[in-house]
């Protein structure tokens, strides 16, 4: 053919606007003339055909006149009753279904199977729910294709060889009743002599295959076109599909053609077949299958289009063919996709991306690609309901756990223990990844977490929130047109949480409690706090009494300047079960469970003690669990320092009247003592203090609530890093060997000012404890000396190594004057030698 087929679209218009090619779809939907339409006389209704003048139009009448023709029953339908009903094996039949065929017709897309017939699991409510007419076209072949072949029997004679043959023929049967979504899977409705083609002429053999091939595509068997029994031991695509047999006495030119347009048939009905087998699987699918039943019933229009032609004989089976053939080629693509779903059992998110996956392989075939698009678009449509209700609201309706957030709602406050909020945040809302179509896998986490937060703000009590006016689909062709609506609702209510925290909860002046408490910026609490608590701390953990230590804290508080802090309540103390390098592994390895089962070791309260800050929420989703175990690294270490300078203080006074210990005892002091209030200052103010001031400006620059927990964390990691508090560089192990050595320093020197007393009394031997006290200054010395080498030597090494670092300010100000230069060299000679 040189002109190139025509679309459906194209063979709708030209048979409603050519009144000699027009559809009478009364009568082919019905074999007597409607009363309520033909009753009329011919003079007192205009001709209907120059009303339409578009495809739309015309849609709209045949949809009217097939309604009002399908109030009576067809004699085919009566047939179909009467055989099922008379068969002993058959339950009664719902005749209610039948009934409300016409109602339903259209109000379901082309005809559905009613709620009675659709529950009801036994063959006959199948074989009832399939007398509702095959949509527009089905029922329109009943009546007018057996009238027509009635017609066409009387001018034939039968012989008894045909008669034998008949015998032969598939019969009616029960189980050929396989109701698939209000189209029969070429079901035999009919008991009729069959035709002697011996005698009939090639275009008798013509109109009787035309009919017979519109049935086929209805899915309803016929005398000349007989539908194969399936192999059961097929798999795969082979056990869905159908093949045909073309009756032997048909011209063989015109079987040809016949059997080009069949696979239109079986794919067809085969796609009724992915309808009636996924319906109620999910919203998803149940959207599918609502697309594919307008499909269905613009294919079926197509049917009574062509049946229209036929009844005034202006349809051969070439133009059949020439009008098939872009029907052909688009349902054959259609279902080598839709079978997948059956195949697989797709349902859900797995169905979306099966779609959208074949829809990239469809590129460059438009004629396929616009209903997939199509198709994908209004199966996507129950999903993105539900996505647009989690992100303008924060809400979940996922009665078919198809959702990719799960709700976990068994959570609640009793089963989550102490950190209850911090779990909520973590683990209320949880991404399901089997859930989650291939269009939205980068976007997974944004749209989690812009539900979380409207949550979040629903938990701080505001239930009047205003929503974010948005309209959720999803274009396969234009996918960024959804991912900037997802960017806005996310924006909007991160945007929206940050307001709730910085300025409804006040969450800066939290975090400025938090600074002058764990990292010691409130001096004169702190050392009202060591004074009142140094005895008790210096005790074995287990014998100190937390008790004590909180009345002891509410009175330092109340003592100093920290008194007029509206959060001093927040901070309470706490006795850890672990040391500080412990809970350093704990920090950065927290799938590690060792430390969990170590047993509490023979530590010391103070060892073993740190401030905790009990945030209420939603401060605590920014002050939890995790970042105050951050901030008590850094309280501990800080603390632990003081205490040494502490010490350090105490026994220069006892020094100032010790005369059995050698002066360079006091020079060793003053050197412990440097290395000590050097590293304090590094900490406090080189450290801390900077970052600090640059989190407190950046905070005033954030735009939403995941700006500001990433500015935080990077605040603490960055001191945590240049605190020495990392695992990877052990410096924190060298600090705690420095104050360990001081400390011991300070309980000789006690102990030998102690011996000084009693030596007072009784002279004898005391130039015997000089001499071992000198003695003892000199390893203490040599120890210490060698320790701090050490230290520098690792910490200007790294200083070296990362540029970036603020270690090199620490060695410059320990080797202020160069004075451990000289040894770190040596050191360095002796490693490379």
């Amino acid at each position: 053919m040189a002109s190139p087929s025509p679309s459906v679209e194209t063979l709708k218009e030209e048979t409603f606007q050519d009144p000699s090619k027009n559809i009478d779809v009364s009568k082919s939907l019905h074999s007597s003339p409607s009363p309520s339409v033909d009753s009329r006389g011919r003079d007192e209704s205009p001709n209907p055909y120059t009303k339409f003048d578009s495809r739309a139009a015309a849609k709209s009448r045949a949809k009217r006149e097939m309604t009002a023709s399908l109030d009576d029953l067809s004699k085919v339908k009566e047939r179909v009753l009467k055989s099922v009903s008379s068969d002993p094996e058959n339950p009664p039949v719902d005749t209610m279904s039948i009934a409300s065929s016409s109602h339903s017709l259209f109000s379901s897309g082309i005809g559905t199977i009613d709620e009675a017939g659709a529950n009801d699991e036994a063959g006959a409510s199948n074989g009832t729910g399939a007398s509702n007419g095959a949509g527009a076209g089905a029922g329109a072949s009943n009546e007018a294709g057996t009238s027509n072949r009635a017609k066409t029997s009387d001018k034939a004679k039968s012989s008894d060889g045909a008669k034998a043959k008949a015998d032969n023929e598939p019969k009616f049967n029960t189980s050929d009743l396989f109701r698939t979504n209000s189209l029969w899977d070429f079901v035999q409705v009919d008991s009729q002599e069959e035709l002697d083609l011996s005698e009939m002429t090639l275009e008798d053999q013509q109109e009787a295959l035309l009919y017979e091939l519109i049935y086929t595509l209805s899915g309803i068997r016929g005398e000349l076109i007989i539908p194969l029994p399936r192999n059961p031991n097929a798999t795969g695509i082979n056990q869905f599909e159908t093949n045909f047999r073309v009756h032997e006495g048909i011209d063989k030119s015109l079987a040809e053609m016949v059997n080009e347009i069949l696979p239109l048939a079986s794919n067809f009905v085969a796609i009724q077949k992915v309808m009636a087998f996924t319906e109620g699987r999910g919203q998803v699918n149940n959207a599918l299958i609502a697309a594919l039943r307008d499909l269905s019933q613009d294919f079926l229009l197509l049917l009574a289009q062509a049946e229209g032609e036929l009844e005034v004989n202006s349809l051969t089976l070439t133009k059949m063919l020439y009008y098939m053939q872009p029907t052909l080629l688009v349902m054959n693509d259609m279902w080598s996709v839709l079978s997948k779903i059956l195949l697989f059992d797709l349902k859900g998110a797995a169905l979306l991306t099966h779609m959208c996956e074949c829809i990239k392989r469809l590129a460059g075939n438009e004629s396929t690609l616009k209903p997939m698009i199509d198709l994908t678009a209004k199966a996507a449509q129950p999903y993105m309901a539900t996505l647009q209700l989690w992100i303008q609201k924060g809400v979940i309706v996922d009665n078919y756990n198809e959702f990719m957030i799960m709700d976990n709602e068994s959570n609640q406050k009793g089963q989550l223990g102490e950190h209850f909020f911090n779990v909520y945040w973590e683990k209320r809302y949880t991404i399901r990844s089997e859930c989650v179509p291939s269009f939205l896998e980068n976007y997974s986490d944004i749209i989690l977490r812009t539900g979380k937060y409207l949550n979040v703000i629903r938990q701080c009590g505001k239930r009047e929130m205003p929503s974010l006016k948005m309209d959720v689909r999803y274009n396969p062709r234009d996918e960024k047109q959804l991912v900037k609506v997802l960017n806005n609702a996310y924006n909007y209510s991160a945007q929206m949480l940050l307001d709730v925290l910085l300025n409804e909860n006040d969450l800066m002046g939290h975090l400025q409690s938090v600074k002058r408490y764990l990292l010691l910026c409130q001096g004169d609490f702190i050392m009202e706090f060591m004074d009142a608590c140094e005895n008790e701390l210096a005790k074995n953990v287990d014998q100190v009494l937390p008790m004590a230590l909180e009345n002891l804290l509410g009175l330092s508080l109340r003592l100093s300047s920290a008194r007029n802090d509206k959060y001093k309540d927040n901070l309470h103390c706490e006795l850890l079960t672990y040391d500080l390098v412990t809970q350093l592994s704990k920090i950065m390895k927290p799938t590690d469970v060792k430390w969990e089962t170590t047993d509490r070791l023979d530590l010391s309260g103070l060892e073993c003690f740190a401030f905790t800050y009990q945030a209420k929420w939603p401060v605590s989703l920014v002050i939890n669990h995790t970042t105050i175990s951050k901030y008590q690294m850094l309280f501990r270490q800080l603390f632990y320092c003081k205490h040494v300078e502490r010490q350090l203080c105490n026994i220069w006074k006892n020094n100032s009247i010790a005369n059995n210990l050698p002066s360079y005892a006091f020079t060793l002091r003053q050197r412990m003592m440097n290395a000590i209030q050097n590293l304090e200052y590094y900490m406090m103010i080189e450290i801390i203090e900077p970052n600090w001031h640059q989190f407190v400006v950046n905070i005033r620059k954030v735009e939403n609530i995941d700006e500001l927990f990433i500015l935080h964390q990077d605040f603490l990691d960055v001191c945590l890093k240049n605190c020495m508090l990392t695992e990877q560089s052990h410096l924190n192990r060298a600090i705690f060997k420095l104050c360990k050595i001081c400390l011991k320093f300070c309980e000789f020197t006690k102990s030998a000012n102690k011996d000084q007393s009693s030596n007072d009394k009784v002279k004898e031997g005391s130039m015997d404890q000089s001499n071992a006290n000198a003695q003892r200054v000199k390893n203490f010395d040599s120890e210490f000396t060698s320790l701090l080498i050490s230290f520098l030597k690792q910490l200007n090494d790294l200083a070296q190594a990362n540029t970036g670092d603020r270690f090199i300010y620490l060695v410059h100000r320990i080797n202020f004057n160069g004075y451990y230069s000289e040894e770190i060299e040596k050191l360095r000679d002796i490693k490379c030698s």
